[in-house]
């Protein structure tokens, strides 16, 4: 089993912070490394972890996104814990279409249980694999922005980067 590896990427949005197994992405937000240890399991807390300037495959599909190409993420490997409905909604989210949004009604039916609305909203808050899996795209039902985890100010921008809005 490869080594935990922890690194940041600068990014127009702000730091990006990783938390990285091998080439697969296991957790990434922009609120700090702290945050990133609250997504492993007991086990791996007791692991040591690495720091790495950046994980060459990762930060340059990142960078390719960040420059244009966003199409670029949706081949990063990821991984987190979570229930069914959850990895059912993460998985659904990395389907929608850069420049294209969803709303949380959206996302639920997208996951297979269409009265799960609370759910799908609840995945999004728990998501800790930000751009990644993009909870981003998911809005209000109407087209209103809605809540994100960093702030609204990063949400507009990425989907104005996305030309989703």
């Amino acid at each position: 089993m490869s080594e935990l590896l922890s690194s940041t990427f600068a990014s127009p949005i702000g730091k990006l912070y990783l938390l990285t197994r091998g080439e697969t992405v296991l957790a990434l937000n922009l609120s700090g490394f702290q945050d990133l240890l609250s997504s492993l399991s007991p086990r791996e807390l007791e692991e040591k972890i690495g720091k790495s300037a950046k994980v060459k495959d990762v930060t340059d599909k990142l960078a390719d996104y960040f420059d244009g190409d966003l199409k670029a993420i949706n081949c990063i490997k990821v991984k987190q814990p979570g229930g069914d409905f959850s990895q059912r909604a993460w998985s659904s989210m990395r389907a929608i279409k850069a420049g294209k949004t969803e709303s949380y009604a959206d996302l639920a039916h997208r996951a297979g249980s269409p009265a799960a609305v609370r759910a799908a909203g609840s995945a999004c808050a728990k998501n800790k694999i930000a751009v990644i899996i993009p909870c981003h795209r998911i809005v209000k039902t109407g087209g209103a922005i809605g809540a994100y985890g960093w702030g609204v100010k990063k949400k507009i921008w990425l989907l104005e980067h996305e030309n989703a809005i």
